[in-house]
């Protein structure tokens, strides 16, 4: 009988055990953050970077006149400096803190209270990522939003100008819809429907209209596009044109700055995952595809119209199609984003060379035409390409941890059609402010004289090039 004392004490332990975990229930696992994720998302954040300083610079000096190389480099580099500062000391916190439905708090001005130990939630349960790293992310979106903006009056507008409209737009356009489309929060909050309801009243007013942006179709393209249609409007046409040449000085830049665009692009989209898994692997596909399309439904529109395809075509479809996925890169299916992508770069080819001259505005470097246009199509698309009968991933339900069962595409459009009109309007309204503030203060555009010599010399007392 003694040998089988020890297993009676066993199996007695187990029983006891068992009967004590009944009627409790297992605590929940604390959120984990994986090295994995944390180390894509850090390397996507100098892919953006690697966007902006040099990949916009670059795009958008091609393109303007050589005496005025210089000055799209400066802008671009002081810009994206600028608006880092201001991230850290107040965008971080009015973007993703809880306020109200607008604008967030102050809680986190100055990264107050953010420590190594600090965690940021993914769009998984359970799942979180440094910070830090979530802050840095998000301050590369806030730098290149209002450079992008700066291709539109290209070449006529003083520096000190630029930077301080670039200031109050940041601040009063910007940071709102970040805001109003991204802050939630997060997936753990949504434990049950009452829970969701809860959690829901404290998100961003377009997030709590159901309105999807993966990587910023309104916040990013949407609102920098209608700032600069907003911006050459009010300054008005450069000198000479449609009466003498104002051709890119150099299609080759523009081409490696496109490649360089395109390349970070990756970053933009798939880091906005916030994890390295399966979905993100679709997100890298889709941008893949979408951009390959647009630039050859841009080429062959070209083609077709103007009789010969053009490299600087092909650098602008690329971007445009770039700029249409980025809404609907998470929820459209590949199939999907090749048609986003071969719509996109006919219809922004046409925005480009017939829009702009039918309602005669000089959008110097294509801004609207491309990001604003592009993004408009992107946003609404997403709500036709996220459909599971069209091969997109339909709308994830945090209650019920599944795919909705049901998808809504006249409804979803709707939402779409939410966060474009408040992203067209609140843009508007704040540039329009912005622009008349900053004309009465020190004035926003250069003296013809300034003009003819170009921005480089006069501006920065340098030029790009010497004989």
């Amino acid at each position: 009988m003694k040998q089988h004392k020890p297993l009676i004490a066993t199996l007695l332990a187990l029983i006891l055990l068992s009967f004590a975990h009944l009627g409790f229930a297992d605590p929940a696992p604390a959120p984990t953050v994986n090295k994995g994720d944390t180390a894509w998302v850090m390397i996507s954040t100098v892919l953006v970077i690697l966007m902006i300083i040099p990949g916009l610079a670059l795009f958008y000096g091609g393109m303007v006149r050589a005496k005025n190389m210089l000055s799209i480099l400066m802008q671009v580099f002081v810009i994206f400096s600028m608006t880092a500062l201001l991230w850290a000391i107040y965008g971080y916190s009015i973007a993703f803190t809880e306020g109200n439905a607008f604008f967030g708090g102050l809680s986190k001005m100055f990264l107050a209270g953010v420590t190594p130990d600090s965690v940021a939630a993914t769009f998984s349960k359970g799942v979180v990522i440094p910070e830090y790293a979530y802050i840095a992310f998000q301050l590369t979106f806030a730098g290149i939003t209002p450079a992008l903006i700066i291709g539109a009056f290209a070449e006529r507008v003083k520096f000190s100008a630029i930077l301080l409209y670039i200031l109050l737009w940041f601040t009063f356009a910007y940071l709102p819809m970040a805001h109003m489309v991204w802050y939630w929060a997060g997936p753990d909050a949504y434990t049950d429907a009452a829970a969701a309801e809860t959690a829901g009243a404290t998100a961003g007013f377009l997030f709590q209209k159901g309105a999807l942006d993966f990587a910023g179709g309104t916040v990013v393209h949407i609102n920098a596009g209608i700032a600069g249609l907003v911006g050459c409007i009010m300054v008005g046409k450069r000198i000479g044109y449609k009466k003498e040449s104002l051709a890119p000085h150099s299609v080759t830049l523009t081409m490696v700055g496109a490649s360089l665009l395109w390349v970070g692009w990756f970053g933009f989209n798939v880091g906005s995952n916030l994890e390295a898994n399966g979905l993100a692997a679709m997100v890298f596909v889709n941008t893949l595809l979408a951009t390959a399309a647009a630039t050859l439904s841009w080429v062959a529109a070209e083609w077709l119209m103007r009789g010969k395809p053009s490299m600087l075509g092909g650098a602008s479809g690329a971007i445009a199609g770039l700029v249409a996925i980025t809404p609907a890169c998470g929820w459209a299916g590949p199939m999907g984003s090749i048609f986003l992508g071969l719509l996109v770069g006919a219809v922004c080819f046409w925005s480009v060379s017939s829009l702009k001259s039918m309602l005669g505005y000089d959008d110097s470097l294509d801004a609207f035409g491309v990001h604003g246009v592009g993004g408009i199509i992107g946003a609404l698309g997403t709500a036709v390409v996220a459909s599971p009968a069209l091969g997109g991933t339909g709308i994830w339900d945090y209650v019920t941890n599944a795919v909705a069962p049901e998808y809504d595409m006249v409804g979803q459009l709707i939402n779409q059609a939410w966060g474009v009109g408040v992203a067209v309007v609140w843009s508007g309204g704040v540039s329009i402010i912005a622009y008349k503030l900053v004309d009465m203060v020190i004035g926003l555009r250069v003296s013809e004289e300034v003009e003819r010599i170009g921005l480089d010399v006069s501006e920065h007392g340098e030029s790009a090039y010497h004989d």
